[in-house]
Formats: C-alpha cells, sequence, structure tokens
C-alpha cells in the first residue's frame, strides 16, 4: 500500500509541476511571438497575370488611393530611422506616414519594382512638394499608406522565416542585389495582416527601402566603407556579378549588410528573379523613375542601369566543369 501512494504522490507532483512551470520552457521564442501575432496565409510572392499592363508609374496602389493633398494635418512625428518621418491625415481621411530627405526618391522607385516582381510591399507615393502644418515645406516627399485595414504585425527576420529555402525568398535576395540595398537588416522588415474576402494573409514585405539606387561600399582609406544612397551615378555600370562557382552558386559583387546570406543562391534562383523583371518594358521601368520625380537624364541612367543588371541574371550559365 505504502508502495502505492507513494507512486500516486509522485504523479501528482509531476502533474503540480507541469501546470506551473512557464510555458517557455517548453515552447521557442518563436511559436511564443507567432501566437501573438493575427492568424493567417503567409505571403511573400505573387505571380502577375499580366506583367505588360502593369503600370510602375502609380504602383501597387494605383490612382485611386494617391494622397489627397487639398488639406494635409499634422498628427505626430515618427521616431527611428534615418530620415525624418511625420504622421499625417489627407483631406480624404487616410493616414500615411510621410518621409522627407533623400531617401524618398530611392524608395518610392525601388518599392515599385519589387511590386511590378510580385513581391509584397508597401503602398507608397512622391509627392514633389508638400506642407505639413507646422513643419513646413519639403521637396520629394514620400507617402507611406496607413489603411484600416491593414494591421502592422512587427518585423519578420532574413535567418528565420516562412519562406527560408524556397526560390521566391531567394529572389527576393537576388532583388536586393540588383537594387543595391547595403542596408539589409531585420527592422527595415514588416508583416503587413491585410484582411480580404478569402480571409486574412500575412504579407511579408521591406518596409524601408531607402537604402538603395547608390553604391553599396568599396574600402577606401581608413579601412571605412563609403555607401550610398539614390545616386543615380553611383548605381549606373556596376557589375553585380562576380563569378560563379563549382558548386553552381552565384558569387555576387555585393558589399551590404549580411552579406554571407547572399552565398547560397544558385544559378537558376538568380536567373528567376532576373526574369521577373526581364518581362517589363524599358517604358514600364522609366515610369517607376518618373514616378520618383527623377530628372529625365536620372531616368534614363536608372533604366540602362537595371536593364544591365537583368540582362546579367538572365544571361547566366552554370560554371564549366574542368
Amino acid at each position: 500500500m505504502k508502495v502505492i501512494s507513494s507512486a500516486y504522490l509522485r504523479i501528482v507532483a509531476i502533474a503540480v509541476l507541469l501546470a506551473v512551470t512557464p510555458a517557455l520552457s517548453y515552447a521557442n521564442p518563436r511559436s511564443q511571438d507567432e501566437e501573438k501575432r493575427v492568424a493567417g496565409t503567409p505571403v511573400l510572392w505573387r505571380r502577375h497575370r499580366n506583367p505588360a499592363g502593369l503600370d510602375l508609374f502609380w504602383g501597387p496602389g494605383g490612382p485611386r488611393m494617391r494622397p489627397d493633398l487639398r488639406k494635409l494635418t499634422f498628427i505626430k512625428e515618427e521616431t527611428g530611422g534615418y530620415s525624418t518621418k511625420y504622421r499625417v491625415r489627407d483631406a480624404s481621411g487616410r493616414v500615411w506616414v510621410v518621409k522627407v530627405g533623400k531617401e524618398a526618391q530611392s524608395e518610392t522607385a525601388a518599392t515599385r519594382l519589387l511590386w511590378a516582381a510580385g513581391y509584397m510591399t508597401e503602398v507608397v507615393y512622391l509627392v514633389p512638394t508638400a506642407t505639413i502644418p507646422g513643419k513646413g515645406t519639403f521637396r520629394n516627399v514620400r507617402f507611406e499608406a496607413r489603411p484600416e485595414n491593414v494591421e502592422r504585425e512587427g518585423e519578420w527576420k532574413w535567418d528565420d522565416n516562412p519562406f527560408e529555402g524556397r526560390r521566391e525568398f531567394q529572389g527576393l535576395k537576388v532583388m536586393m542585389v540588383v537594387l543595391n540595398n547595403w542596408d539589409i537588416k531585420d527592422a527595415n522588415n514588416v508583416i503587413l495582416a491585410t484582411r480580404g474576402r478569402q480571409g486574412t494573409e500575412l504579407r511579408y514585405a521591406i518596409s524601408d527601402l531607402g537604402a538603395t539606387l547608390g553604391d553599396t561600399g568599396k574600402w577606401p582609406l581608413l579601412w571605412r566603407f563609403t555607401r550610398s544612397r539614390n545616386n543615380p551615378k553611383d548605381f549606373s555600370g556596376d557589375k553585380i556579378i562576380d563569378e560563379v562557382k563549382d558548386d553552381g552558386r552565384v558569387d555576387f559583387e555585393f558589399s551590404g549588410k549580411k552579406r554571407g546570406m547572399f552565398n547560397d543562391i544558385t544559378v537558376e534562383e538568380a536567373r528567376w528573379a532576373g526574369q521577373l523583371l526581364a518581362r517589363l518594358s524599358d517604358r514600364q521601368l522609366a515610369g517607376a523613375f518618373r514616378a520618383a520625380n527623377y530628372t529625365p537624364q536620372e531616368v534614363r541612367t536608372l533604366v540602362a542601369s537595371v536593364r544591365s543588371r537583368v540582362n546579367q541574371l538572365v544571361r547566366l550559365t552554370s560554371a564549366p566543369v574542368d
């Protein structure tokens, strides 16, 4: 009888211990983070049915979502990041986060190129001149939408996400090389919970694309990188592929942050990513840069540079076997 009582007490003790022990001991942090988010289907990329019909001037929001500038109301100043940002409400009641400064143009164009390739993006527009009440009048102002039906569910990580190893995720990394996005960090990523007729989608997007269309960096004196953003001259003429390795991986000419994550991209994955943009005409590409208020000469330079990079990707072949 004593033996039975002792066994019973041990079982009870274990049950109590499991009940009071914090869940963190049994669930990894990622699972806990996911439980806090809205349930939905993760989406990174979606194929466009008619790429030739895409209007890169208006971008993912089209003309109907553009900001109504008849009246802007200042809400608050946004903190963090390289550029100055303000939250405002336009005349139609829509809320926007506006970005002023050097990154506004490059981010507007880069967002359109990513969208045209099929990737999830924010809805952004560039306004040549805008007056923010109490803050001043600014040139080249980026408006980023904050739709009522979209919840921002925090950031996603480059090295821990539902798309690791998939062709679409590898293609997104290639797009970062094409755009010379050297500021690769998790804080620039966002999950957009978008509610629609088919349920909720968790759209994995890159929210901050300002550090693009420049130079990813070279080693000058004093062993410091010289990087630029929104500089068509620096962006032009770059070779983006150093070589194809014997194992079929592509060695990119890229000096951005998280350089190591670009080492596992195959020829087939890089070529696939290039083909996404190869379907676009020069006129469509020009629309993305005109939307960002670049000069006609800058538009020509940027279109030629993107076309050159795309051609380098689609012409890739495997390394010769000795």
